[in-house]
């Protein structure tokens, strides 16, 4: 199975930090709201609700799925893309996950998906609907994105940096109405972190911060959830809890994942689809149980390993690095 031979299938919050949601970005992408300049992909204004000439703001209750076509992705530095991809899909309901080494494209590509970074050939689609064509807040309402770097205002609780999971549902100056309270509070549960509503977000733990954050993208509620690498720098414990919380995401409400991780064991027992990225390409696909194999390992990560397959999924005992 290699890319030259195998194509893709087709409580309220305070005045002050409602606020601040005004600098959120529209793209889908909550978590960076303490940034306020724009995103480079495209930035129409927002219609009124109802317009019939954007897409809709909702799938009808189904699970969402984005598909990319012919992408080239490049920034203003360098002179050729840094990724290029036929396809990308990520099915409705299931959960993708991107793996390779550092520098394949991983972030790139993801930013791309969640219009954050406007792919300088090819087209994107949500359920159909090209994501251009989509208004900044029906998108957000539509795709949540959880980016590797954020940072909250001091001095805010848990609780207010999550009400701002539900700016692409209100208005300016907008009080949280009841259904926003509700989403909330089914956010924090399925987090678990009640017990950190009410400290501040910058004396919490790495772990803890992180399931706050991710908590705030639930409050979204959006049908696709979009996350690069949120694993990262977290202890094992929490590195467990975060991707448990994906796998519960999607099998309770069928929101479609995509994932960016650097451990490849994670994202063989946790997904449903691996994507693994190499100088910037797809280099393999498919079910993990197809994907990782000592080929794969060695090629693409560099690393001599035995792949074992069991219940769970594919098992990996490394070796030692490719001699270079």
């Amino acid at each position: 199975m290699s890319n030259e031979t195998h194509s893709q299938p087709s409580s309220q919050s305070t005045p002050e930090a409602r606020t601040d949601r005004s600098a959120v970005h529209e793209s889908g992408d909550t978590s960076q709201f303490a940034d306020a300049t724009v995103h480079s992909g495209p930035q129409p204004a927002d219609a009124a609700d109802g317009d019939s000439s954007t897409p809709s703001d909702t799938n009808g209750g189904h699970s969402s799925q984005l598909v990319g076509d012919t992408l080239a992705i490049g920034y203003p530095t360098t002179e050729e893309p840094v990724v290029e991809v036929d396809r990308i899909d990520l099915p409705a309901g299931e959960i993708t996950a991107l793996v390779g080494p550092n520098g394949s494209g991983k972030s790139t590509l993801l930013k791309a998906l969640a219009r954050q970074h406007a792919p300088e050939n090819g087209t994107i689609l949500l359920d159909g609907d090209d994501i251009d064509d989509f208004d900044s807040k029906p998108f957000a309402r539509r795709v949540g994105m959880l980016s590797q770097e954020h940072e909250s205002p001091g001095g805010m609780t848990a609780e207010e940096l999550i009400y701002y999971g539900r700016y692409p549902h209100m208005g300016f100056f907008d009080a949280p109405t009841s259904e926003d309270e509700a989403a909330v509070e089914r956010a924090i549960d399925l987090a678990g972190v009640d017990h950190l509503r009410e400290a501040e977000v910058g004396n919490l733990s790495g772990g803890q911060k992180q399931l706050v954050w991710i908590a705030m993208v639930l409050a979204q509620e959006t049908d696709v959830l979009l996350l690069d690498e949120p694993t990262t720098y977290l202890d094992l414990q929490h590195q467990l809890q975060v991707m448990e919380l994906v796998q519960t995401l999607n099998e309770e409400r069928g929101v479609t994942v995509g994932i960016v991780l650097h451990d490849i064991s994670q994202a063989a027992r946790y997904a449903d689809n691996l994507v693994a990225l190499k100088d910037g390409s797809v280099f393999d696909w498919g079910p993990p149980d197809e994907v990782v194999t000592d080929d794969l390992l060695e090629t693409v990560f560099g690393v001599v390993a035995t792949v074992g397959y069991g219940e769970n999924g594919p098992t990996i005992m490394p070796h030692h690095p490719v001699e270079q």
